[in-house]
């Protein structure tokens, strides 16, 4: 396991993953199993900077799978008023995560903050308290909580079960500032990844193989996404981050806030 990887659960009353792609309005139907950007989003409201890029390794999903069907009504943005839909949502979920940081080379103007020790720690506190920000699963609605956990430890609704094959789904979204490619570079590109689950493990790296590239970037997404269907969306910029642009703290300056 990584040095600088971090475990824990994060539990809620409902959750929503869906394809982003079908959300454009109407009704919405989860999928059985959070994607890889779902989870990402997750440890960015635990704890994130642009400094870094957060790779998750493995999800283990705890409780048994079910859904829950709701009438729900929408604004609808067009008319206004409000309209009748049926949204599908996952019920009861809790999930044990394990993911380890890696320093975001597109920002070289960053590198000064790039603290390991100091980047890690802060994030096992958050985690300890909760997130800094508030924490949801897949929607804004399903709101969810976070703790430390052990990710091999507790019995899990699935641990017996060999192995369930989900096919072709959405795996999530890579940024113009997390691109490691030159297909990905300065464009927004969606991913799709044939997803299996195996004794209730969704495994999206092998750690033995990610060693080999430990601290190169390309490497290490290359190993994680290269096995994806990629298909570029459109253009899109990197944002700039940076104290003269009045968005960005040092870590040293995140380190006391959060003593």
């Amino acid at each position: 396991m990584h040095e600088n990887a971090v475990e824990f659960e994060v539990w809620g009353e409902y959750a929503l993953f869906s394809d982003p792609i079908t959300r454009i309005g109407g009704e919405k139907f989860t999928m059985q199993i959070p994607t890889y950007e779902a989870i990402k989003g997750v440890l960015k409201s635990i704890y994130w900077k642009p400094t870094f890029i957060w790779v998750i390794d493995k999800v283990r999903v705890m409780n048994p799978i079910q859904t829950e069907t709701k009438g729900i009504r929408p604004i609808k943005y067009n008319t206004g008023g409000n309209d009748l839909s049926y949204y599908t949502y996952l019920k009861d979920v809790r999930y044990k995560v394990r993911a380890h940081l890696i320093w975001n080379e597109n920002r070289p103007e960053l590198e000064k903050d790039r603290n390991e020790n100091k980047h890690h720690n802060i994030a096992q506190r958050m985690i300890e308290r909760g997130g800094t920000r508030d924490i949801f699963l897949g929607t804004r609605e399903c709101q969810a909580y976070a703790a430390p956990t052990v990710f091999d430890e507790g019995e899990g609704a699935y641990d017996n079960v060999p192995q369930i094959d989900y096919g072709i789904m959405y795996h999530g979204i890579t940024y113009a500032d997390e691109a490691y490619s030159e297909e990905t570079k300065g464009r927004m590109t969606v991913r799709l990844k044939h997803t299996v689950m195996k004794n209730g493990v969704i495994s999206y790296s092998d750690p033995d193989e990610i060693k080999r590239g430990l601290g190169d970037m390309k490497a290490q997404l290359n190993h994680v996404y290269g096995s994806c269907i990629q298909r570029p969306l459109h253009e899109m910029s990197i944002k700039p981050f940076g104290t003269e642009h009045e968005n960005f703290k040092s870590v040293e300056e995140t380190e006391k806030e959060v003593e």
